[in-house]
């Protein structure tokens, strides 16, 4: 079925239904219970002959550039914790058992291994793709630790994909069609889609191709696996005579059928690929996966986002930029640009994901779509990537405002706070729906898959450099160390981050020139605080909430920068229905636990004094980040558990009240959807009790000229004000 026409067919099942109707057949079976910086390789990395990789082309233009992942190190808190609970499962999972399908598809012996389930089973039209995954959680894994046995199993997966590939190679039946296909199923799939066999009766095999290739290469930029291109590059060479000789009408066609023509990243995977073997047929092979009709249209800046297959399409655009990376041409990165922007914010939850049962819905339907189905793991996952990539081209606080709130919300959120040796305990929706609960495992799916890679790489955005390496972007404040071997700088961060306090760097090596920049959240509204050495830099209006400010100075070893930013409590309002809200404390998304139906009804105003402020009505709980309101507990979405929540609520203030002065007039609302009293709060604090009843005169006045009062209601508000004895 073509993608962009879900609604023909209403009845179609997602990936998700169909593991679910596939459990109750697997049941017998004894089944176990259940992204890097690609662009940023570690010194390792080699070409397939062992020596240097070539360089086929001029670096990116890009302004700034990410540390290798080896070079930044996560202190202790909550990310490294998360992080800790992955590795268990890397160091345990047994490589056989991922590497079960490929061998039994190669006719070599699985060691009497069973593979992993869900959708990785010894029939599962996607199985593969989870091995895929599998090397880049253990290549995360190994730059991070540079444990010797986790490059041992890296090392010893790769091995063992080298084997399947010369085996189909050498006695394959049938025999591919060419000698470096590598894949857990016969070519098959892959003819199929060219004649636009539809899903389910294949799925999405380049799909399972991209994931594995990327494995591969992150095998060998991160574990510095010369093996690994080698597999990569054969892989690449096989999907070049697969497609290059295909006409672009049949390619486009076969890129628009609904899953069957899911191809994750291919663009991007053989884009990176290019960059390192310089053979163009690379190239050429990723300009194969140019979606043309979405490619077009974002180039234009025209939305047809609605009713698509999300996770289908977003890696599709960080493999434009990359495509542009190395062609320069103009309308692969205008695409990804504005297909940021139709995600971000008009398709966004709260917790930064998006999509309703893996679909974009209409833009700005937020409210309309709340579900126990919301937020794709795997699309937050790819999101993230796609915002990083943009941000190396446009160094834009708001690209890492988005970073930060997708990785504290979603994505720090979706591991279970449960050690598992067995699965990834990872979530596929997150529901933005009243009463939902997450649900963890997804061994065998894609979001497992990207779940694992997911908590191994937390610190892959904390610090970029400029492309001159004169300046250092201070992205996140995370507790971890970075080390810049090419300035001499060894750098401490210490951060109770995603709680609140002050954050410090601490210049432990190293010396000269550099600027700081130093990110100023969009949520720093109550201020934000720099010294170093113990004296205040004037921040002035250079400290713009959604900005970055500059520190430029000459560093010596120990000099201290400390930064405070104040958290507050705020709402964020549903683009379709600004009653409908979710609750943030500072970057935290804060969710009431309850398990009742239906959205809570909260009402703030009424106890507002003059300063305006949500913690008038909002009571610290007693435990950091958490909080109580109308008899609930409000509790930081990052604590994975199964207790159902709410992360929106509806507002209700019926009428217009101040403190105990009740005018008994109706809080009507503009046609913006802001009522009387949202206007009149948005302008808090008032520093005397004069201020607010002149602001409350002045606003009554507006909206009786507009027609939203009459003269009696304007009169009464008004009269309410004044009796009100509203505290500072």
């Amino acid at each position: 079925m073509p993608e962009s026409h879900p609604h023909t067919h209403p009845q179609l099942p997602t990936r998700r239904r169909l593991l679910g109707m596939a459990a109750g057949a697997a049941a017998a079976a004894p089944l176990a219970s259940v992204s890097l910086p690609h662009l940023a390789p570690s010194a390792h990395a080699t070409s397939p002959s062992g020596a240097p990789a070539p360089s086929p082309s001029a670096q990116p233009a890009w302004a700034v550039r990410p540390f290798p992942l080896d070079q930044v190190t996560l202190g202790e808190g909550v990310f490294r914790r998360k992080r800790d609970l992955m590795l268990g499962y890397a160091r345990s999972y047994p490589a056989d058992r991922i590497l079960a399908v490929f061998r039994a598809n190669a006719g070599l012996d699985t060691r009497g291994a069973r593979p992993p389930g869900g959708w990785e089973t010894s029939d599962g039209n996607l199985r593969g793709h989870y091995g895929g995954h599998f090397l880049s959680l253990i290549s995360q894994a190994y730059a991070d630790t540079r444990e010797t046995a986790l490059k041992a199993k890296l090392d010893y997966l790769v091995t063992a994909l080298g084997e399947c590939q010369r085996a189909f190679a050498e006695h394959g039946s049938p025999r591919p069609s060419h000698p470096g296909y590598l894949a857990a199923y016969p070519e098959t799939q892959f003819i199929l889609l060219e004649s636009y066999t539809t899903y389910p009766t294949i799925w999405a095999p380049y799909y399972t191709c991209h994931k594995i290739m990327r494995g591969l290469l992150d095998a060998h930029a991160l574990a510095g696996n010369a093996q690994a291109l080698d597999i990569a590059s054969k892989m690449g060479d096989w999907v070049h005579s697969r497609l290059g000789h295909l006409p672009k009408a049949q390619l486009e066609r076969m890129w628009s059928i609904y899953i069957a023509g899911e191809y994750g990243g291919m663009n991007e995977v053989l884009t990176d690929l290019y960059a390192l073997t310089g053979r163009q047929e690379h190239l050429a092979a990723a300009r194969c996966f140019d979606n043309t009709d979405l490619l077009t249209a974002c180039a234009q800046d025209r939305d047809i986002l609605d009713g698509r297959h999300a996770n289908q399409h977003i890696p599709q655009f960080t493999g434009y930029l990359r495509l542009y990376d190395h062609t320069g041409e103009e309308q692969y990165a205008a695409a990804a640009r504005n297909f940021w922007g139709m995600v971000t914010p008009p398709r966004m939850y709260s917790l930064g994901g998006t999509g309703q049962g893996e679909m974009f819905r209409a833009r700005g339907a937020v409210a309309a779509t709340l579900a126990e189905n919301n937020a794709e793991t795997c699309a937050t996952y790819n999101m993230l990537k796609l915002t990083r990539q943009l941000f190396f081209h446009q160094p834009d606080a708001a690209y890492m405002d988005y970073y930060e709130r997708g990785l504290t919300n979603h994505i720090l959120a979706s591991r279970r706070d449960t050690p598992s040796t067995t699965s990834p305990e990872v979530t596929y929706f997150v529901g933005m729906g009243p009463g939902v609960v997450r649900e963890y495992g997804n061994t065998g799916t894609c979001c497992g898959g990207t779940g694992m890679e997911n908590h191994t790489k937390y610190q892959d955005s904390v610090y970029f450099r400029s492309a001159d390496g004169d300046a250092l972007y201070v992205n996140l404040y995370l507790a971890s160390t970075l080390r810049w071997p090419e300035r001499g700088f060894v750098i401490d961060q210490s951060s109770d981050y995603p709680g609140e306090g002050v954050r410090t760097l601490t210049f432990r090596e190293g010396s000269g020139r550099l600027d700081l920049k130093l990110r100023v959240p969009s949520w720093a509204t109550a201020g934000f605080t720099v010294t170093v050495n113990g004296i205040r830099q004037r921040v002035d209006a250079a400290a713009v909430p959604g900005s970055y400010f500059t520190v430029s100075r000459s560093w010596q070893r120990g000099d201290r920068v400390t930064i405070l930013a104040p958290y507050r409590l705020r709402i964020e309002r549903a683009l379709d229905d600004p009653t409908v809200q979710s609750l943030f404390y500072g970057p935290v998304l804060l969710v009431a636990r309850s398990p009742e139906p239906g959205l809570r009804a909260f009402s703030f105003y009424r106890r507002f004094t003059l300063r305006g402020d949500l913690a008038d009505a909002i009571a610290p709980e007693g435990r950091p980040l958490h909080f109580t309101t109308h008899g609930l507990t409000l509790a930081p979405f990052h604590i994975a558990d199964d207790t159902r929540y709410h992360a929106y609520f509806k507002r209700s203030e019926p009428v217009i009240v101040f403190g105990a002065a009740d005018s008994g007039v109706p809080n009507r609302a503009r046609p913006d959807g802001l009522t009387f009293l949202d206007v009149l709060w948005n302008q808090a604090p008032f520093a005397t009790t004069g201020l607010f009843v002149q602001a409350v005169r002045t606003l009554a006045d507006g909206w009786l000229s507009e027609g939203r009062f009459t003269r009696t209601e304007r009169d009464r508000v008004v009269a309410a004000a004044t009796a009100a004895n509203l505290r500072r």
